[in-house]
């Protein structure tokens, strides 16, 4: 894999968005650093632990996630492209293999839309994890509205 995102048809991707009603900058914020995305990252009841964030192009991003029934998740990922506060995108190290490309758009005052895509690099591997974690991703960002909510305060 390079460290290009990744051209997807709408075949072999993923893509979760949502109107948040928080200022684009702090939607952002909440992405970018690893205090506060650690407490939101993963679907419902899982928690984290991070052991590497280098928030730059290049930079990884290494961490655990331990699943509520069963298991620890590793996960290693590498940045490829961060335009703040517009853009992240990662690819994965681990399996499955994949990349996320997150957008924020500010849309009124104190709402932005973020779209969080999952690309594949083919339609097959998209299609064996999509019934998986669509729900997982709404779950997801729940988990980040309940972390907006406290860093407004």
């Amino acid at each position: 894999m390079t460290s290009e995102i990744l051209s997807t048809t709408t075949d072999s991707e993923i893509v979760t968005t949502r109107i948040l009603n928080f200022p684009k900058e702090l939607v952002f914020k909440a992405w970018s650093d690893p205090e506060h995305l650690k407490n939101w990252w993963g679907p419902k009841g899982f928690t984290n632990t991070f052991y590497e964030f280098d928030f730059r192009e290049g930079g990884r991003w290494k961490f655990t996630m331990h699943g509520p029934e069963r298991g620890n998740f590793e996960n290693e990922c590498e940045f490829i492209k961060i335009d703040k506060p517009n853009l992240i995108a990662w690819k994965r190290h681990s399996k499955p293999l994949f990349q996320i490309l997150t957008t924020f758009e500010t849309v009124a005052e104190n709402e932005t839309k973020v779209v969080f895509k999952m690309l594949f690099e083919t339609v097959e591997e998209c299609q064996k994890l999509k019934p998986y974690v669509v729900d997982k991703n709404e779950e997801n960002f729940d988990k980040l509205e309940v972390e907006l909510s406290k860093m407004a305060l």
